[in-house]
């Protein structure tokens, strides 16, 4: 043990270990303490504290054998006689020095222990996903703010249970962090919709899916251009429906995430905007094939299919994007972050939000410029004015990402049929079974045309 000591003590990289790993572990129970008490809310701070000082830990650590190693080789080359390491624990001394490293020991295995679970949970987080990589995940880090699950962490969509998910995604991360250290991140970053987990392992653990909602009513609201910014309210009644109620002209749109119905399709392309190919088995197990137009059945014999579920048609549940400038003002007017008795707000807002910047910064700056050098000197309220100013930069803000180039229109929706092809991807007339039915287009399968 002398021996072992006397080494030590002369070896400076084992001395450096030693005071690298002893400031670290002070520095992270430090940290944790302030994490625990609420004072650390950063998520720069989450990454130092479970990522950057247990690192630097462990790498103190491994600098001691390194360092006694270093040594080693030193006194061989001077060919000096190795002294054996003699335990003894019949010499009070020894007994305590043992009990020092096995107490050691324990508080390493305890930091390092509670350090990668901690580091795990903490790359669970919402804020570790969104800002971390703040450029990168900014556009579906604010929709996912900005959306109704905004408290449901990313993990409870896009990692599953067990530990072969856990193991997937965090291989998924590891590739994605390369990308954005070697500046390989596309852009923009495609949608996951061929990862994406089932819709009952995601959306069934909250919503119900045997749940009936019969027909429900739903009001869209739209301004005009004019200085009144004529509002306009076209109110739907939508068949609904549920997976096992038929309604009295049909089964309504949930239909199709029917127990008894199996609805399977091949699309073309990776996005799901264009499906060639459509195969229902109703409830006594009768097939009907529904082909587009000049698409063989024989190219589609060996193509795995896909069931259709929740999210083939709420492709954008937690990070929506307005399809259009029009209707992302529209919606700001009816919701009054925009003030709808502002003269031309509705104009204006459109044509500020509807320009091309190369930065946020940018941005921000010609929309204020642009909306208030029109009411400048007109007699405007300053207060509707400031209003009109901040929601039309929230509007833009929300939706338009340079750095990542997602605009107006980037991630489609596949909820209604307005702005993308939505229900027309098969709802269209064209696609054909063999008996020369179609897959209908008709208004009234999700419309009550009557009231």
């Amino acid at each position: 043990m002398l021996w072992l000591f006397r080494t030590f003590v002369r070896n400076g990289i084992s001395l450096l270990g030693t005071a690298i790993a002893t400031a670290m572990a002070v520095l992270f129970v430090v940290l944790l303490l302030l994490e625990q008490a609420g004072l650390l809310t950063n998520p720069y701070l989450g990454l130092l504290l479970f990522v950057a000082v247990p690192a630097a830990f462990l790498i103190g650590l491994l600098f001691v054998p390194l360092g006694l190693w270093v040594d080693a080789r030193r006194r061989r080359r001077g060919d000096l006689r190795a002294e054996w390491l003699v335990v003894d624990f019949s010499v009070p001394r020894q007994r305590t020095v043992a009990a020092g490293v096995l107490a050691l020991t324990a508080a390493n295995l305890v930091l390092v222990s509670v350090a990668a679970f901690g580091g795990a949970h903490y790359m669970e987080t919402t804020e570790f996903c969104g800002q971390v990589c703040h450029t990168t995940m900014e556009p579906q880090y604010v929709a996912h703010q900005n959306a109704p699950h905004s408290r449901v962490a990313c993990v409870e969509c896009h990692v599953g249970s067990g530990v072969e998910a856990a193991i997937e995604a965090k291989l998924a991360g590891t590739r994605q962090l390369w990308h954005v250290v070697t500046g390989a991140v596309p852009a923009p970053v495609p949608s996951m919709v061929r990862n994406m987990r089932p819709a009952m392992e995601t959306c069934g653990q909250c919503h119900w899916p045997q749940k009936a909602h019969g027909d429900l009513v739903r009001v869209s609201r739209e301004f005009g251009d004019d200085e009144a910014n004529t509002e306009t309210a076209t109110t739907m009644v939508m068949k609904v429906g549920g997976p096992t109620t038929p309604l009295r002209e049909g089964a309504g749109i949930h239909w199709h995430a029917s127990e008894d119905i199996r609805v399977e399709y091949a699309a073309s392309d990776d996005t799901r905007q264009e499906i060639p190919y459509v195969r229902v088995t109703g409830p006594e197990g009768q097939v009907r094939e529904y082909l587009a137009p000049d698409v063989e059945r024989d190219a589609y014999a060996e193509v795995p299919l896909r069931r259709m579920d929740c999210i083939d048609c709420h492709n954008r549940p937690a990070h929506t994007f307005s399809s259009t400038p029009e209707r992302a003002v529209d919606r700001a007017l009816a919701e009054g972050r925009i003030p709808a008795n502002l003269p031309f707000a509705r104009r204006e807002a459109v044509a500020a939000v509807s320009g091309e910047y190369a930065s946020r910064d940018e941005a921000l700056a010609a929309i204020a410029r642009s909306l208030g050098d029109f009411y400048r000197g007109q007699g405007s309220r300053p207060d509707l004015v400031e209003r009109a100013i901040a929601g039309t930069q929230a509007v833009w803000a929300g939706n338009v990402f340079p750095a990542m180039r997602v605009t107006w229109g980037t991630y489609p929706n596949h909820i209604g049929h307005l702005a993308s092809p939505g229900c027309f991807r098969c709802h269209d007339d064209s696609h054909t079974a063999a008996d020369g039915g179609v897959i209908s287009g008709d208004c009234g399968l999700c419309h009550d045309l009557g009231m």
